[in-house]
């Protein structure tokens, strides 16, 4: 697979102290990037999930697998949306190009606190349709197979492009009390119908999966916990877009979902492809 980044924002100005520490940086992202598809997930894990008034809680931005791998630093060329929200409305997290983690939220009142990370478009290349078939029955692609066969099983590159919509779930004082459905209105958007931090150690936890807000049945949920990332939980969404899992076990939970379609006419690329994901706590039983 071969990526492409525009990196020429960055390029011009190394001139500069602060770029030449981060270029060699930056560069090494752009190269490896082809991490973030193919089985890789992307998650925002803050340094806590639950934080007192008047807290500065860092957040750490993720790409890799199974709650493993590569910190992904603030660069404002990657995203579209990087919000926190609550009651109080929306506020932009606040975060310097390379920082790492990739900045910082203030829990300024009660409630629940929604951070959101809404990805720019990016694109990758498979030269090989062998792994790009794997990548399907990987994240539970199937109906895309037969056509992918179809169109690129005698050989040919095939050019994806993808965007990210990562959220998290931080509990200020009396988060239990709120209801958690906030739709920031994402391409694809995994969107909590329980309020995580009003179970006891465990539980069941609704959710929705919207694709451009209308529900999309039949896409692969998959859960799991940072202490035991092997063990795989696995729905898919019914038509109304729901999945409900029965959470064994208290901790951080990580929930993602990926949708795929042909694009439109006026779009390049051969697919594209939406990746959703939501991380929050589960309290230890009372």
């Amino acid at each position: 697979m071969s990526l492409n980044f525009s990196m020429l924002s960055f390029v011009r100005d190394a001139q500069s102290m602060r770029f030449r520490r981060l270029l060699p940086r930056l560069l090494a992202l752009s190269v490896g990037a082809s991490s973030l598809v193919s089985a890789h997930d992307f998650w925002v894990e803050p340094e806590t999930f639950r934080a007192a008034i008047g807290a500065k809680v860092a957040l750490n931005l993720h790409v890799g697998q199974d709650f493993k791998g590569d910190s992904v630093i603030f660069s404002d060329e990657y995203f579209n949306r990087y919000v926190v929200g609550s009651a109080a409305g929306e506020k932009k997290v606040d975060g310097t190009l390379g920082d790492e983690p990739a900045g910082t939220i203030t829990i300024a009142r009660p409630g629940l606190h929604t951070v959101l990370y809404d990805s720019k478009k990016f694109d990758v290349a498979f030269d090989d349709f062998n792994k790009f078939r794997d990548y399907l029955k990987d994240e539970g692609l199937d109906r895309q197979l037969i056509l992918a066969q179809a169109k690129y099983g005698k050989g040919g590159k095939i050019l994806e492009i993808y965007s990210r919509c990562a959220k998290a779930l931080i509990a200020g004082p009396q988060a239990d009390a709120e209801a958690p459905d906030r739709n920031f209105n994402c391409a694809l958007e995994l969107i909590p119908e329980t309020n995580p931090y009003r179970l006891n150690g465990s539980g069941e936890v609704k959710l929705r999966l919207l694709y451009k807000n209308a529900p999309v049945e039949g896409v692969l949920v998959v859960a799991f916990n940072k202490a035991d990332p092997l063990t795989k939980l696995k729905l898919r969404t019914d038509k109304d877009g729901r999945i409900a899992f029965n959470l064994p076990r208290p901790g951080v939970w990580l929930v993602k979902a990926v949708h795929m379609v042909v694009p439109a006419r006026l779009i390049r690329g051969d697919w594209e492809s939406f990746w959703a994901s939501l991380t929050f706590e589960i309290p230890v039983g009372r």
